[in-house]
């Protein structure tokens, strides 16, 4: 079987690899062009491009995909899989293959199509999540499914390490699929619309946290911000950036946002209805630290209170 690969992040990689090693003949690997990136706009080359990089096989960057089309063709490809790749595909590549696009993507379908499935899940405290294999059609995640596998959502669990697991099953069940005899491209099941959920793309000022919210609601968010676009919030008129934070008691002493006291746990932050301990911070242009060197170096007291810019709570 010959196959194109297209994928661009880190959690395109573990998929990658599985072709590596699997029996088919994969013929090229696609990945997004190099872009600037970073608080120094370097340019940056993308993990599938760095995991590829030894592989000896064609590696292209076209900033459409139709701009290969040709290309493509000439490959004769049986199979396109696509993982994150970062394009819609046009009807024209979605036919090209004669067995047609196949698609991982992190959540289980129908629940949560779109960009940003896995923080989307987290934020929402969802209990499980899963990949789903799917056959790709011209709609946003909308195609039959082929197979799904689940995985609990843990209570600890970032979007970095739900990414990880989820990256690593997808690459199971594509491995698992490419054995398995032609028929079974076949056999997929379509899916119910009316059990659908969008997960929409993270924007920075949702990352400003609004702590006359929930403290469930806070911690989940600074979960699945992380590690990016990283959860944030206003201290003594600087920024702070918060990386993991655990649930504290459902004590109410205080304003929301106000510091209430520091423990080994962490720096306790009011919510609207209990507190959070945030654990790991960082000032904007340094390295995130414990939140006891945080405290240290910061001359953080209790009284102090967390915020975030006025305009950010204007338009929620």
């Amino acid at each position: 079987m010959r196959v194109v690969f297209a994928g661009t992040p880190s959690f395109a990689v573990p998929a990658l690899q599985a072709l590596m090693h699997s029996s088919v003949e994969l013929v090229a690997i696609y990945t997004q062009p190099d872009r600037p990136a970073g608080r120094g706009r370097r340019i940056s080359e993308s993990p599938v491009k760095l995991a590829a990089r030894a592989s000896g096989l064609p590696l292209r960057q076209p900033f459409r995909l139709d701009d290969d089309l040709d290309f493509l063709r000439s490959l004769a490809p049986d199979l396109f899989a696509v993982v994150a790749y970062g394009q819609i595909l046009s009807a024209e590549i979605l036919n090209l293959p004669r067995l047609g696009c196949i698609n991982i993507h992190a959540s289980l379908l129908p629940r949560w199509r779109g960009a940003a499935p896995i923080q989307r899940a987290i934020e929402a405290g969802d209990r499980i999540s899963g990949i789903t294999l799917m056959r790709m059609d011209k709609g946003l995640d909308t195609g039959d499914v082929l197979r799904q596998i689940e995985t609990p959502i843990y209570d600890i669990d970032s979007t970095a390490t739900l990414g990880a697991r989820l990256a690593d099953l997808g690459a199971d069940a594509l491995a698992q699929l490419l054995v398995a005899p032609e028929a079974d491209f076949g056999q997929a099941t379509p899916q119910n619309p009316l059990q659908a959920s969008y997960a929409t793309k993270l924007t920075k000022e949702e990352s400003w946290l609004d702590w006359t919210q929930p403290a469930a609601t806070l911690e989940r968010q600074i979960r699945a911000y992380f590690p990016t676009p990283l959860a944030r919030s206003i201290l003594l008129e600087q920024l702070v950036i918060i990386h993991s934070a655990t649930l504290g008691s459902n004590t109410l002493n205080t304003s929301p946002g106000t510091i209430i006291g520091l423990s080994q746990e962490g720096i306790q932050v009011q919510a609207i209805d209990g507190t959070i301990n945030l654990s790991t911070l960082q000032l904007a242009g340094r390295k995130p630290v414990s939140a006891k060197s945080f405290v240290n170096g910061f001359s953080v007291r209790p009284g102090q209170r967390f915020a975030a810019p006025k305009t950010v709570y204007a338009k929620r």
